[in-house]
């Protein structure tokens, strides 16, 4: 928490302890919603209802939908009825289905039990939509206008309805079946100079919209291509019957990032953050990864002992395997990690494996010769004539340069097609980042090391 936070929580414990409410509610009414819950969060069961029930009601039905679960539930079963009702009535659909998916069953009991006949069916309705797709992440709570309406009843209607929306700057113009038509936007209502104009001549009827079974991750790259602030969801029929926007796509964003980060770590993905993440979970979510790998890594073992007569006669070899190793390993994770976030950008597809495999040749074959050049001004400056190496011979630095120099172009080759394919299975591309990579080629090394050092050195 950051120290000024901190701070403030002190403050209004030390006004809570001294029982000066006026003032407590004075301070919390001039707070942003997104503060007030980072103070909340981790508030003692006895503290956080008495602080939270002198907001007033719209602020705190925002605050509410900023706290962590673990706070919300224990606000939820410390409310009468009536409490509950007065939150869940002041929440747009789509925070309150958030709030029902982390809650348990009897708690989600209660939130239904309090929510008005429309929202219940409304949020019944989108509970259904997979978890990944559009459909879970938007709401109802939209602007619809109809073709024939003049702008200055199309004013009215915003007037009147607007002020249960989420957003209310995007207006969206629907037939009478409710199939999307067209979109227009406040401004361009307010800036009309004639308020007879129909909304049909006024309207964009080029509407990018989406699914609502399309990938979230697919909606979210929309907002970031299109800069939009919110983004139609249409059903088969192209029936309008909601949006994303802007904030829930934020969100989406954060939650892939952060899982492709976890993935690209070997680690199964989290969903509590790490300060709320127990020992036991944790270890749950790394050890798989770990065990796999650690099995994996046992080809290189076994590479290792099968040449093991070859290092015997040879022992200088053994001086230079860990670094053709981190060499590999880190030039195959260059490649991985710029192909896996071109994947994830909706940049690069399975269509253009000939042509990054073309590119990532000639960088490696640049970086492959940059780096055997390298190694061998090493060689000779530092381990021959500074630190006197026995037994490098021009034969054992020409082994060491040619292996450096092939297995940077088979690393990089290995980098660019795994996560490829990985996406053609089926599977995250981000599963085959770093720590896979990284084991795949430090064998592929090892393998040609020993392959190029049979050739030149008659092992």
């Amino acid at each position: 928490m950051p120290e000024h936070t901190m701070l403030m929580k002190e403050s209004l414990l030390a006004l809570l302890n001294d029982k000066k409410f006026f003032s407590l509610r004075d301070i919390l009414t001039t707070m942003n919603p997104v503060d007030i819950a980072a103070i909340f969060d981790g508030l003692e069961e006895d503290r956080l209802p008495l602080l939270f029930r002198l907001l007033p009601k719209e602020l705190a039905a925002e605050t509410f939908v900023e706290m962590e679960p673990e706070a919300q539930e224990l606000l939820i079963r410390g409310f009468s009825d009536s409490e509950l009702k007065a939150v869940i009535d002041e929440l747009y659909v789509d925070d309150a289905v958030d709030i029902v998916e982390e809650m348990p069953a009897n708690v989600v009991r209660r939130i239904l039990n309090q929510a008005d006949p429309e929202m219940r069916k409304e949020i019944n309705e989108i509970l259904r939509y997979p978890e990944d797709s559009a459909g879970s992440i938007m709401t109802t709570e939209c602007v619809t206008l109809r073709p024939n309406m003049t702008v200055e009843e199309a004013i009215k209607r915003i007037r009147r309805t607007g002020i249960d929306k989420e957003t209310i700057y995007t207006c969206y113009v629907t037939a009478e079946d409710r199939t999307l038509v067209g979109l227009t936007t406040v401004k361009d209502l307010l800036l009309c100079e004639d308020d007879d104009e129909r909304i049909s001549e006024l309207m964009e009827e080029n509407v990018i919209s989406v699914n609502t079974l399309e990938d979230k991750e697919h909606v979210a790259q929309l907002f970031s291509k299109y800069d939009f602030l919110a983004l139609p969801v249409v059903d088969t029929e192209g029936r309008l019957v909601g949006i994303v926007t802007f904030d829930d796509a934020m969100d989406v964003m954060e939650e892939e990032t952060t899982e492709d980060m976890e993935k690209m770590a070997a680690m199964l993905p989290s969903e509590k953050p790490y300060m709320r993440s127990s020992t036991l979970e944790i270890w749950k979510n790394r050890i798989p990864w770990l065990l796999l790998l650690m099995v994996s890594a046992t080809f290189t073992g076994m590479i290792l002992s099968y040449y093991e007569n070859a290092l015997a006669a040879q022992l200088v070899l053994t001086t230079f395997v860990p670094m053709l190793m981190d060499t590999a390993g880190n030039s195959g994770s260059q490649t991985s990690v710029t192909v896996i976030r071109g994947l994830s950008l909706g940049e690069l597809k399975l269509g253009d494996l000939p042509k990054i495999l073309w590119k990532e040749c000639r960088v490696a074959i640049l970086c492959g010769v940059t780096l055997a050049v390298a190694v061998f001004l090493k060689i000779l400056l530092i381990d021959k004539l500074l630190l006197g190496g026995d037994g490098i011979t021009v034969s054992v630095m020409l082994t060491v340069c040619i292996t450096m120099a092939v297995t940077v172009l088979l690393a990089k080759l290995v980098g660019a097609v795994l996560p490829i394919v990985a996406e053609k299975l089926g599977f995250d591309p981000a599963v085959m980042a770093s720590p896979f990579i990284t084991t795949i080629v430090d064998a592929l090394a090892l393998l040609v090391y020993f392959q190029v050092a049979t050739l030149l050195l008659g092992l």
